[in-house]
């Protein structure tokens, strides 16, 4: 097959599903994966794609456009997995918590199935699935209604309501990006008014976003960025970022999936870079 049939069927995937990934298609095209990632790097080059780690997404200008659950999952998982470890070592047991929808939260279900005593609420139908098939007899497990959206969240008035009306020690929120103008914020907005319900019904909230999320802006706020008493991230975030997020957030743990040694020790304003298995003692 030539580079350009390669490359026209990559383009192809991505108009398909909004996100690929280097070994899938690798095995799908029967090449190697340096010979996908140069293909990959001349797309980008020409402005058709975006380059992440471990493939590639979609490029839209558009505040409105919303990848799927599926093709959001294959992206930066090193990074969410240590993200939902060092965000679920936050928890004590016998806590009430909520968690929103999201790639990097699901990512927190199995840590937060290893917690005694919790009461998880959430609106995200993959948390709920992961708790439930663990199956803790001593956790309760509250899975809202409302209407799916690409993220696999429950939203909408129906939603809402049932949100007005409980109290939570910590919500966990994932945003589809987060700016020092706009805030935390999301491609849908009846899921942005639905986080803001569950925000509303915690005491302290926890965002857990990983360095793509910088500079990203959704068509709708989810909240201000002086609103998140603790971010979530990781290694990848950019000193400015970082910087301009101590600014504002009231503590940033920056992630690590490595060894378990903290990697950092605390930076000025409050930034302290831990690795995930860190984050669980500290």
């Amino acid at each position: 097959m030539l580079a350009r049939q390669r490359q026209a069927l990559i383009l192809d995937r991505i108009r398909d599903e909004g996100a690929v990934r280097v070994g899938d298609l690798a095995r799908e095209l029967a090449v190697s994966d340096m010979t996908v990632r140069r293909d990959l790097e001349v797309l980008h080059e020409r402005g058709l794609l975006e380059k992440v780690h471990g493939g590639a997404t979609a490029l839209s200008p558009l505040a409105l456009f919303e990848p799927g659950f599926a093709a959001k999952s294959a992206l930066q998982q090193p990074e969410k997995a240590a993200i939902a470890e060092a965000a679920a070592a936050l928890i004590e047991p016998g806590m009430a918590i909520a968690i929103s929808a999201g790639t990097t939260t699901h990512a927190m279900g199995a840590r937060v199935a290893e917690i005694p005593g919790v009461t998880v609420v959430t609106n995200a139908i993959g948390v709920a699935e992961v708790l439930h098939r663990i199956g803790r007899r001593d956790q309760t497990v509250i899975l809202t209604g409302g209407t799916r959206t690409p993220s696999e969240a429950l939203v909408g008035p129906f939603t809402v309501a049932q949100l007005r009306s409980i109290h939570v020690d910590l919500v966990f929120m994932g945003v589809h990006g987060m700016d020092a103008k706009a805030g935390f914020t999301c491609p849908n907005l009846l899921e942005a008014e639905t986080d803001s319900a569950l925000i509303e019904a915690g005491r302290r909230l926890v965002v857990l976003a990983d360095h793509t999320k910088w500079g990203v802006v959704g068509i709708a706020s989810i909240a201000r960025l002086d609103q998140a008493d603790v971010l979530v991230t990781d290694t990848g975030l950019s000193a400015e970022a970082r910087a301009a997020l101590d600014e504002h957030v009231g503590r940033i743990i920056v992630a690590d999936g490595g060894t378990g040694e903290e990697v950092a020790p605390v930076i000025a304003g409050g930034v302290r870079s831990m690795s995930a298995a860190a984050a669980r003692a500290h």
